[in-house]
């Protein structure tokens, strides 16, 4: 948890943008305490977390792109949206990148 919040952050802050900048969170789909978790450690509103691990389970590396693909179906991710995705694989490894939908 705290690994992805602070990547997140720093990937902004590299990014010129902030938390306040992020339209939404779109985090490694391991479990949805981890994300509620992340989301209130970065103060982010957990409205704004896209959450499908419910649907997917946790599938590794295709847990954000799953996500990705949910919330740009159902319209919640809207062209020029700011989308954060923090990732993290076997706590060994971990990346997060920011795009503009």
């Amino acid at each position: 948890v705290e690994k992805m919040a602070s990547i997140t952050v720093s990937t902004l802050e590299k990014a010129g943008k902030t938390l306040a900048d992020a339209d939404w969170l779109v985090p490694h789909q391991a479990n949805s305490r981890m994300i509620r978790m992340i989301a209130r450690q970065l103060r982010f509103p957990e409205e704004k977390c896209v959450v499908t691990v419910d649907k997917h389970a946790n599938t590794s590396a295709a847990t954000i792109p799953l996500a990705l693909d949910v919330a740009a179906r159902d319209g919640r991710i809207k062209q020029g949206d700011r989308v954060v995705m923090p990732a993290l694989g076997a706590g060994l490894t971990w990346g997060c990148c920011v795009i503009s939908w």
